[in-house]
């Protein structure tokens, strides 16, 4: 099941947090499943007071949609553990061409190294220049060799090591030579298996013999061992016998974790010439491998924008992520896609209201506490039907859904913009609560609003606000910064202002803006009064 994350804009408000709550909640009622809400900040006074009133928990926060590891559909091979033969280790590639490496784990889970196709070979290589092993664990040679231990059963043995000797007859004397503590490989030769019991030999592979039966119970320092396969076999699997940690890459192991980001996996990749690379959960356990083709079409993040639909307030790495669906109220911008997607953009107050409709229109009816919370993000965003962008479509479906609530509209209004006021708070909280830059022509502003029924209590800190603004205005290179203080009682807003105030004075034709403030009797919409206005003079 592919996820989508249903993103309001940054800094967002109560509309923002609620219609990503509501589009995710009519998807998944609807089939859709994977719809996940998401924030991209964090909620202002006012939004987590009616969360709080409804019963909701707050929606995932999330940073960016950039694709990480966690994206693509990386291999998931088995995971080995360090004492598993090679030869298991080689079966396991052999039956899937796809894994050219394993990855090797301790019992927790947590990487050891990795094993490669090309390191058993060179160690099957090594063999012949060096026929010899060492401690190789009894147990892994007997299931290799599918044999079975003939001595005196007191007699232990838990590894073996030593030069590999395979006893072929010889016209001189049998095993001349031969140190003590090496491996025998013979056949039926009674005088190979009684020379290499006097040379005090580390272990003897009986291969396809009877002579078995002469040897059985036998109590020895030497371990004999009958096999049913033949002495060529048996030599090489005694080599891939050893533990596959032996041969395991365990220094310089470049791996990844589930939440890098591809752009820097491929930084790395192109750095080394590994063919597969592990990928490791929070827990540090192994979860699979990635190769290099894994990076060429990767899976990108599924993102729905509500309340919004411009780059410089949409969630970062937007780029690498498939937009499938806008749902806003504001003016068309910047986003683009390069496919077809769900769009629906409609001139009412609120996104909210757009996606009630959408429920209407499906038959469906939020539940109660959803239907509360929605009728608050309306009230919220349209200033309690006071602002130029509300709607007779906003008001009816308000009241729709306080029926369904069973709330008073009036009432809720009044306690929607009293846990707005934070009037304590920081100027700068204050003002990156409800922040949002513009991009009009050649000119670069940001505006942030504060809706509240008090609005003289922050004008007195109209200092305060300016010394912010100011540093914002020089870090940011802005044109112009504003701050509405909107009264909902006064039907208007106390606008502060840093740069030209010409700029106001032509944009809202009134007279002087003195120290940097104006009231604007009813002004309340920065999207439908504010930006269109400095859209206007700015061309």
């Amino acid at each position: 099941m592919n996820t989508t994350y249903v993103c309001g804009h940054r800094n967002p408000d109560t509309d923002s947090i609620v219609s990503a709550m509501a589009y995710a909640n009519l998807c998944n009622a609807l089939g859709d499943n994977g719809y996940i809400p998401a924030r991209l900040g964090h909620m202002n006074d006012e939004s987590t007071f009616l969360l709080n009133k409804f019963g909701f928990t707050p929606p995932l926060h999330i940073s960016n949609v950039r694709t990480q590891v966690r994206d693509i559909e990386f291999d998931r091979p088995p995971l080995l553990g360090a004492d598993v033969p090679v030869s298991h280790a080689w079966g396991v590639m052999e039956a899937n061409s796809a894994f050219h490496a394993l990855p090797i784990v301790r019992e927790d889970g947590s990487l050891f190294g990795m094993v490669t196709a090309s390191s058993i070979a060179e160690r099957d290589m090594l063999s012949i220049h060096n026929p010899r092993v060492e401690n190789v664990p009894v147990f892994n040679l007997l299931a290799a060799l599918e044999g079975r231990v003939i001595n005196n059963e007191d007699d232990l043995f838990e590894t073996i090591s030593g030069e590999v000797i395979i006893a072929l007859p010889t016209a001189g004397e049998p095993l001349r030579g031969v140190k003590p503590g090496a491996i025998v490989i013979c056949g039926q030769q009674p005088e190979i298996v009684e020379k290499a019991l006097e040379h005090k030999a580390s272990a003897v592979i009986l291969c396809q013999s009877d002579l078995s039966d002469r040897y059985r119970g036998l109590s020895s320092e030497t371990c004999m061992i009958a096999a049913p396969c033949d002495a060529y076999r048996a030599a090489r699997m005694l080599y891939q016998s050893i533990p596959v940690s032996r041969i395991a890459q365990t220094n310089e192991l470049v791996f990844f974790h589930l939440d890098d980001y591809l752009d820097d996996v491929r930084e790395t990749v192109l750095q080394s010439r590994y063919r597969s690379y592990p990928v490791l959960d929070e827990n540090g356990c192994v979860v699979g491998t990635l190769s290099r083709f894994h990076l060429l079409r990767p899976r990108r993040k599924r993102v729905v924008l509500v309340d919004h639909n411009e780059v410089g307030q949409a969630v970062a790495g937007l780029d690498q992520a498939e937009i499938v669906g806008i749902i806003d109220h504001h003016r068309l911008a910047d986003v683009q896609t390069g496919y077809p997607v769900y769009m629906r953009n409609e001139p009412v107050g609120s996104t909210t209201t757009i996606i009630a409709t959408m429920y209407q229109e499906h038959g469906l009816m939020p539940g109660e506490k959803l239907a509360g919370l929605m009728a608050a993000a309306i009230i919220s965003d349209t200033v309690l039907f006071k602002s130029p962008t509300s709607t007779p479509r906003d008001r009816r479906i308000a009241e729709r859904l306080a029926r369904i609530a069973g709330i008073d509209l009036d009432e809720l209004g009044r306690e929607v913009f009293s846990a707005s006021q934070g009037s304590d708070k920081p100027v700068e909280q204050l003002l990156k609560t409800d922040f949002k830059e513009f991009h009009l022509a050649d000119h670069k502003l940001g505006i942030s609003q504060i809706t509240t029924v008090d609005s003289a209590s922050l004008l007195a800190r109209k200092d305060e606000f300016l010394d912010v603004m100011r540093r914002m205005q020089k870090d940011r290179d802005y044109d112009m910064v504003l701050l509405m203080i909107t009264d909902v009682l006064r039907v208007g807003t106390e606008l502060i202002s840093v740069g030209d105030a010409e700029i106001l004075r032509q944009a809202f034709q009134i007279g002087d803006v003195k120290d940097n403030h104006v009231f604007l009797k009813g002004v309340v919409s920065r999207k439908k009064q504010i930006v269109p206005a400095l859209a206007i003079l700015w061309g």
